[in-house]
């Protein structure tokens, strides 16, 4: 709940939809604010039921311009006002009409003028917004504060009947292009009436050399733009021309300008367009730079796996030399160890982000430890629970760590009927865990495994102490051994 919607709790019988629309209004009225050069209120009436007469009215959202000094330094949000306290707003509710010209009134050192605004809805009067602007800065407006305000007039008019904001235009809007970024007029025709300085200067840097005003916005854009459009989307020239709600972007070795095209409405008529630019060449520039980091980073992982797999390669070879048990024995351990790594890296490198879906690393591990096992057909495995994705610094030691357990287990774990493998896995916002049981003969009595010299559980314990800060637990069970690594998130 919104803290707006906290100060009209049983004040006002406002319905979900009538919220939302509000809601709408105050994501996109900074616009409204910069065109305007003026603080902004918007004003809920106070009253028990859509029949009774409002008693007052609270005040529940403000925004101030970018485009000039602010009129209230303090915030009033939540003020309260008695009915006939302040009879612009008052009329601006009752009568559902702009109220405007009023004579400057002075509040502090500034004299401001006020406006009133009705906000409809399904034609309904549900708020009121108050503009606030400092007369003295309107004296002599240039150029660019006269087509601020005049489309700002417009906006206003189709707040007062229902037609602004825009109906289903959030993923449109989201981000919003701020007014100092640059704006376009179109008259009814598409064509430009007006560019801002910083219109202006965006066009420049896509190679536009001409003044823009007379011209079509489409037929510019559509000069500049360096792709061709795709034949079953709406042509560039068409999403440019003002007569819907569009927001295209116009791209090529100059950089890329982010256009959101408004038509302006009066009544049931299109009276024009307005169009606000962002300039996004440097985003769109990151945005590649990622896209490139991204598979660079990809190539990396696969590079990688293939030389340990190169590597793994020659330690078989090197093994089949050997004669000694003991010395083809521990390369075959290396082998496999070198594979737990691989696995990791394969699969990151078939994954568009930077973590590890480890489920599938896990089904890999237990699936090679089962190919290298001499009673493969005598082991039966489960598996419950789920871990999901995990970091690449946690899922590489991971790896390693369950590939020596489950070795370990398939090795030592042996029941005579058959070995029953069962691993289990848990994870929620704070740790991660991974059992795993076997149905074997269990720990010898005199088991410490601090002082133990077999490797594979020395590794264990130092990545799971070291690497992820975690804790090992091996314990005998009434039926063989339990193995458990637990780490934090």
């Amino acid at each position: 709940m919104s803290r707006w919607e906290v100060l009209i709790k049983g004040r006002n019988p406002l319905t979900p939809e009538q919220i939302h629309r509000l809601h709408e209004l105050t994501a996109d009225w900074q616009m409204l604010s910069d065109l305007s050069f003026a603080d902004l209120i918007l004003w809920i009436p106070i009253r028990k039921d859509t029949k009774s007469w409002p008693t007052g009215h609270v005040a529940v959202a403000h925004i101030r311009p970018t485009t000039a000094a602010t009129v209230f330094t303090h915030d009033v949000i939540g003020e309260e006002i008695a009915w006939g306290e302040r009879g612009r707003i008052d009329s601006a509710l009752s009568n559902g009409e702009i109220i405007r010209d009023s004579e400057p009134e002075r509040v502090g050192e500034l004299m401001i003028k006020e406006e009133t605004i009705p906000v409809v809805f399904d034609g309904q009067v549900i708020a009121v917004i108050s503009r606030h602007r400092n007369a003295d800065l309107m004296r002599s407006p240039s150029r660019l504060e006269l087509n601020y305000r005049e489309i700002a007039h417009n906006l206003y008019r189709m707040v007062s009947e229902g037609n602004f904001p825009y109906p289903d235009a959030i993923s449109l809007f989201d981000p919003l292009p701020r007014v100092g970024d640059g704006l376009i007029r179109l008259d009814v025709n598409g064509v430009i009436s007006y560019a801002s300085p910083n219109a202006r200067s965006a066009f420049n840097r896509l190679g536009w050399t001409n003044e823009l005003e007379s011209y079509l916005l489409g037929d510019v854009a559509e000069s500049l733009a360096k792709t061709r459009q795709d034949p079953h989307e709406e042509g560039m020239r068409s999403s440019l021309s003002g007569k819907a709600l569009r927001r295209v972007e116009c791209e090529n070795s100059g950089g890329t300008i982010d256009l959101l095209v408004m038509p302006l409405i009066q009544g049931s008529d299109r009276i024009g367009a307005i169009v606000l630019l962002h300039n996004i060449t440097e985003l769109r520039r990151r945005d590649r730079d990622l896209v490139t980091k991204d598979a660079t980073i990809r190539e990396i992982h696969h590079r990688v796996k293939n030389n340990l797999q190169t590597v793994s390669a020659l330690l078989r070879l090197q093994s089949r030399r050997i004669e000694d048990p003991a010395a083809r024995v521990a390369l075959e351990e290396a082998v496999r160890r070198i594979g737990s790594i691989a696995v990791v890296h394969e699969t990151l490198s078939n994954s568009s982000e930077e973590s590890v879906a480890f489920d599938e690393v896990l089904d890999r591990l237990v699936s090679n430890a089962l190919e290298l096992s001499p009673r493969m057909s005598e082991i039966s495995i489960e598996r419950e629970g789920t871990i999901g994705t995990l970091e690449p610094r946690l899922a590489t030691p991971l790896a390693l760590v369950v590939t020596e357990l489950i070795h370990n287990a398939l090795e030592h774990g042996l029941a005579t009927q058959g070995t029953l493998l069962r691993i289990v896995a848990e994870r929620n916002t704070r740790e991660c865990a991974i059992r795993i049981y076997d149905n074997g003969i269990g720990l010898p009595t005199d088991f410490e495994i601090t002082t133990l010299s077999n490797l594979g559980l020395q590794i264990v314990r130092t990545l799971t102490e070291n690497e992820l800060r975690g804790e090992l637990v091996l314990l005998s069970q009434s039926v063989g051994t339990l193995a458990s690594v637990t780490f934090p998130l």
